[in-house]
C-alpha cells in the first residue's frame, strides 16, 4: 500500500522568460469541479499551491516548474513499482484536497480511477501534451493494426517489438518529456495566475535542460557497435525510437508479467544475431529473469533505470543525472565510440 510522501524544494531561479506565446502552449485538461474540492489557487496554510503528482517523473516536473510557489504531494511512495499502486481510502479522499493533479493516464489504474472521481478542478494528464505510441512485446498484444509505416525506424530485421500495448513511458524520450513540462508549466500558471511570470520562466529553463540532454544523447549513441539492446520490461521504447536504437524486451509494458518461452528463444536468437553484450535490469522490478537470460547467453548485466521513482539504489539524485547514468550504461553495453 502506497503512502504519500511531502517534499519541498527551494525556488529554481529563472534563467529568462517565456517568449509571449506561451500562453497557448498545452492546453490544460480540466474536470467539472466538485462542490468540496476548493478553490483552485487557494494553496495550503502557508500559501503553496497544493499540487498532487502520481508518482516520481510527474513530481519532478510539478517541483521544477512549481519552484517556492507549490508544496508537492506523490501518491507512489519511493521504491514501490508504479504499476503495482493501490490506494488507500485516506488517500483517495486526500486527493480530493489538491489544488493541481499532475498524471500519467495508462500507467496506474488505481491513480486514473481516483482522479476521474475526484472533482479537482485543474487536472494535468502528460500524454495530452504529445503522441503516444505502441511498443512492447508480441506478447502484449497478437496484434497491432495501428503501427502503420512506423515499424521502418531504421530495422534490418523485425524482432517483434515495435508490437505491442500503447505505451505511457513518455518520460525516457527527452523530447516528449519536454512537452509535457510546457504544458505542465502552462497549467500551473493558469491554476495561479499570480505567479504565472515564474511558472514561465522555470519551465524555459527545465525545457533548456531537456534540450541538453537529448543533444547528449544523440552525440552519445551516435557511432555504436550493436544498436539493440535488452531489458526487462518494455520501458525504453521511446528512447530507443528517438536515438535509432532497438530495445528487446524481456516481459512487455508491464513488468510483472513473465515471458514465455517462445519469447525467451528469441531473444537468444537476438543476442547472437545483434551482438548484445548485456542484458539490463531494473532498480524496481524482481532482476530474476535477466539474470537468468545473461548466465545462459554468458552476457553482462547493468542497470538501465525506467525512473518510476528514485531511490538509495538510484544512480543519481534526480531525473537528470539518472538519465546520464542510464547514457553512460548504454553506451558500455552498445560499444559506443
Amino acid at each position: 500500500m502506497a503512502v504519500m510522501s511531502r517534499r519541498r524544494r527551494p525556488r529554481i531561479s529563472p534563467a529568462r522568460t517565456l517568449a509571449a506565446g506561451a500562453a497557448a502552449l498545452g492546453v490544460l485538461t480540466l474536470t467539472a469541479c466538485g462542490s468540496d474540492s476548493g478553490t483552485a489557487g487557494d494553496g495550503g496554510a502557508d500559501g503553496a499551491l497544493e499540487v498532487t503528482a502520481s508518482f516520481y517523473p510527474m513530481e519532478f516536473l510539478a517541483e521544477r516548474i512549481g519552484g517556492e510557489h507549490v508544496s508537492v504531494t506523490t501518491l507512489t511512495k519511493p521504491g514501490v513499482e508504479p504499476h503495482d499502486l493501490d490506494l488507500s481510502p485516506k488517500e483517495t479522499a486526500r486527493l480530493t484536497e489538491a489544488d493541481v493533479i499532475v498524471y500519467l493516464k495508462g500507467l496506474q489504474p488505481a491513480v486514473d480511477e481516483a482522479i476521474a472521481q475526484s472533482g479537482v478542478q485543474h487536472i494535468v494528464e502528460a500524454t495530452s501534451f504529445t503522441s503516444l505510441e505502441a511498443h512492447g512485446t508480441d506478447e502484449d498484444h497478437a496484434h497491432d493494426d495501428e503501427h502503420g509505416d512506423d515499424d521502418a525506424h531504421d530495422h534490418d530485421h523485425d524482432h517483434g517489438h515495435d508490437h505491442g500495448a500503447e505505451d505511457p513511458h513518455i518520460w525516457l524520450d527527452p523530447v516528449k518529456y519536454a512537452e509535457v513540462a510546457q504544458g505542465v508549466g502552462t497549467a500551473l500558471a493558469e491554476a495561479d495566475p499570480d505567479n504565472a511570470a515564474d511558472y514561465e520562466a522555470n519551465t524555459e529553463a527545465l525545457i533548456a535542460e531537456l534540450t541538453t540532454l537529448d543533444e547528449e544523447f544523440t552525440a552519445g549513441l551516435a557511432d555504436t557497435e550493436t544498436r539493440t539492446f535488452i531489458t526487462t520490461h518494455a520501458a525504453f521504447g521511446y528512447l530507443a525510437e528517438r536515438y535509432g536504437l532497438h530495445e528487446e524486451a524481456i516481459a512487455g509494458i508491464d513488468p510483472e508479467s513473465e515471458p514465455s518461452a517462445a519469447r525467451l528463444r528469441e531473444l537468444h536468437e537476438v543476442a547472437e544475431q545483434d551482438n548484445v553484450s548485456t542484458v539490463f535490469f531494473e532498480t524496481l522490478a524482481s532482476d530474476a529473469t535477466a539474470r537468468t537470460l545473461a548466465d545462459d547467453l554468458g552476457l553482462k548485466t547493468g542497470v538501465l533505470d525506467p525512473l518510476e521513482g528514485i531511490t538509495d539504489r538510484s544512480a543519481g539524485a534526480d531525473y537528470l543525472e539518472v538519465m546520464r547514468a542510464n547514457l553512460a550504461a548504454l553506451r558500455d553495453a552498445l560499444g559506443a565510440s
